[in-house]
């Protein structure tokens, strides 16, 4: 008997449909029917779960040869295990798509509370009219960007208490209810590409900001004009980030439902990742340092050098850890 078989036989034996199996085991039903009808194979971790919910060995599933079940205790969930609902795990979704553009509004606004201070400093020192003097320029603009970043201080502190209450998904293993995971990835399936495409979008916004100094210096080398084609550049890395934000947070929702990628139990389970909990609070401390200790005009390098910096400290943790 073939593996597509014994799990015919074993699903109908437990009385399941197809879907109820492929929510047993957080994949499609198209891909049970697939492996029913001998047109793919699972993947190993797939098996040893099946042998688990089954109550049968691997032995079993994987030769042929051997016809009758070899019989071990089913796997059954520990009653610590919290059980999430269709109706919980949609109101989570709905919660994240109405947290996303907020969240990526907050992180924008970090970007660009540099602009009006640099534009009055640039006014007060390269204007034509030089109206505005050394000490107003520097106490509006430095008022402006610390009510800005106060703005999206606060609107972060109140997105993360609104989301407090799912902190689980991201921190603890669980069990979805019959749904569940169908309907999360029915949505990763509706808008995985979409996603992608944005953060696409948004991670080329963020490089190809920069060339709107050299495209600057061609035109003038004045003091005030590159100063404001600065401010440009920052604008358009802000809505690259605000892009890649927007997208990054709806996709992650979906990943914590499916507990796949950074989300999976391995990863929750003691094998998460240090250096994202660390990494950034200390690149918003060295830019806030920068910023109001060393020089304003200089401090927007922090963001672009941290985002190069931080893919390559990730490649190192995950090195380190093997």
């Amino acid at each position: 008997m073939i593996l597509a078989d014994k799990i015919i036989m074993l699903r109908k034996k437990n009385g399941w449909s197809q879907e109820e199996l492929a929510e047993r085991l957080n994949v499609t039903r198209q891909s049970v029917s697939k492996w029913e009808g001998a047109q793919s194979v699972p993947e190993l971790d797939k098996i040893l779960l099946m042998g688990k919910i089954f109550g049968v060995t691997t032995d079993y599933l994987l030769k042929d040869e051997l016809e009758e079940p070899d019989y071990t205790p089913a796997m059954e969930p520990t009653p610590d295990t919290r059980r999430v609902t269709l109706q919980e795990a949609n109101a989570y979704l709905a919660q994240r798509k109405k947290a996303a553009p907020r969240i990526a509004a907050a992180v924008a606004m970090y970007i660009l509370s540099p602009i009006c201070l640099l534009m009055l400093a640039a006014e007060s020192e390269y204007g034509a009219t030089r109206n505005i003097s050394e000490a107003v320029a520097g106490g509006v603009g430095m008022s402006a960007l610390l009510v800005i970043v106060a703005l999206a201080t606060a609107l972060l502190m109140t997105l993360y208490s609104d989301s407090k209450r799912y902190e689980y998904l991201e921190k603890e293993v669980f069990e979805t209810e019959y749904g569940v995971a169908g309907m999360a990835e029915e949505q990763r399936n509706k808008y995985g590409n979409r996603y992608r495409v944005l953060n696409i979008i948004g991670v080329c916004l963020c490089i190809l900001s920069a060339a709107t100094l050299f495209i600057g210096a061609a035109i003038s080398e004045e003091d005030f004009f590159m100063i404001a084609m600065l401010c440009v550049m920052m604008a358009i890395a802000a809505a690259g980030a605000a892009v890649c934000v927007f997208a990054g947070v709806n996709s992650a929702a979906l990943e914590k439902l499916l507990q796949d990628g950074d989300y999976s139990p391995e990863k929750k389970q003691g094998r998460g990742s240090i250096v994202t909990k660390i990494y950034w609070p200390v690149v918003v401390a060295v830019f806030l340092v920068w910023t109001f200790l060393i020089n304003v005009e200089t401090s927007w390098v922090v963001w672009p050098v941290a985002a190069v910096l931080f893919v390559a400290v990730k490649a190192i943790e995950k090195y380190i850890r093997k």
